[in-house]
């Protein structure tokens, strides 16, 4: 579905083929093969949506009927773990790419990022920026995965602030539109630039709606349940959102863009990441890992993103991208201050 001046999201082909105009660079895919990637599935979508719901669930409703410490912290793992592809799911809504049908789009991507405490209208004014903008000053993420490696005490320590819930109130901040620090520059990003009218708005009415969302679903369980199906609430589901979910954020944004060496690129200014399948489930559910593939043609639904790699594959341009097995990104964010060298 195509938009508007300040609602679109670019395809980020800067660096791939110099000899080529702007406007020739899509040759690099036949126009049938990117028509096929783009398509939406619903029935995929689908899927993936129960997928990730039934194993929340499941956790969830075993916690909440055998709420005793040895299943209960289990199951908070897990629940964030698909908090987080809840997140993902929301991220492709914030590109209009779950569902064809703006309804089904909007009311999944509202309702997933309102669970997980993020408003998608106000995601999708940074998010756009971030893809439109990719390591430049006005790149709202930099905040999160520029200046690396800082070393492994810098990172250390944010993780475990993360993980004690230190850090949510802020991070939760940022996807309410709150100005971040940007780590090189030291200014504060101001992601209201360069979007319409009518995202703005959307930004603010989702904002209000996630907020009484996360007031009534807790004060209506404390007057039909009382104080025990509060607490459940709150150590199941709040717990995770505030302290499991928060480091998978940070590692996930840092693994896909920090430690690089080129920003002038997507090719590499982003990295696609090789995991096996406790990497997918924890860090890159939804095919999250292709992140370079992602970049250049954010049109490309989750599902197609395996697809898109091995068609780029084919024509020599992911190798010539920055994509790396997980160990190698791990040992490149968390190397010494300044110790980054091109290999």
């Amino acid at each position: 579905m195509e938009r508007g001046p300040g609602e679109e999201f670019r395809d980020d082909l800067r660096g791939i083929d110099a000899s080529r105009a702007a406007s020739d660079v899509r040759r690099l895919l036949p126009p049938v093969v990117l028509a096929e990637l783009t398509r939406l599935n619903a029935a995929r979508a689908w899927f993936a949506i129960a997928q990730t719901l039934l194993i929340a669930g499941a956790a969830f409703g075993i916690a909440w009927t055998h709420f005793e410490v040895w299943v209960a912290v289990p199951a908070i793992v897990l629940i964030g773990t698909q908090q987080h592809a809840l997140f993902v799911l929301a991220h492709d809504a914030a590109h209009y790419r779950l569902f064809e049908s703006r309804k089904l789009n909007e009311f999944f991507g509202r309702l997933f990022g309102a669970l997980g405490g993020i408003p998608v209208g106000s995601y999708r004014v940074i998010h756009r920026l971030h893809h439109n903008n990719l390591y430049s000053e006005v790149d709202p993420d930099i905040a999160l995965h520029g200046g690396y490696p800082r070393g492994k005490r810098y990172l250390l320590t944010k993780l475990l602030q993360d993980a004690a819930g230190i850090n949510a109130r802020k991070n939760f901040a940022y996807f309410f539109g709150n100005p971040a620090i940007n780590a090189t520059t030291n200014r504060a990003q101001r992601p209201l630039d360069d979007t319409s009218t009518a995202l703005r708005a959307a930004a603010r009415r989702d904002c209000l709606t996630v907020a009484a969302v996360h007031v009534a679903v807790p004060v209506g369980l404390l007057l039909l349940g009382g104080p025990v199906a509060f607490e459940k609430y709150l150590g199941l589901w709040i717990v995770p959102l505030l302290t499991v979910l928060q480091p998978i954020l940070r590692v996930r944004a840092i693994c896909e863009h920090g430690a690089v060496i080129d920003t002038s690129t997507p090719l590499t200014a982003a990295r696609t990441n090789v995991v096996g399948p406790i990497a997918r489930l924890v860090l890159f559910p939804h095919h999250v890992n292709f992140h370079v593939e992602h970049h250049l043609f954010p049109a490309v639904p989750h599902y197609n993103l395996p697809r898109l790699h091995h068609e780029l594959a084919r024509r020599g341009i992911i190798g010539r991208s920055e994509m790396r097995p997980l160990a190698d990104t791990w040992r490149r964010v968390f190397a010494a201050r300044g110790s980054l060298a091109v290999d």
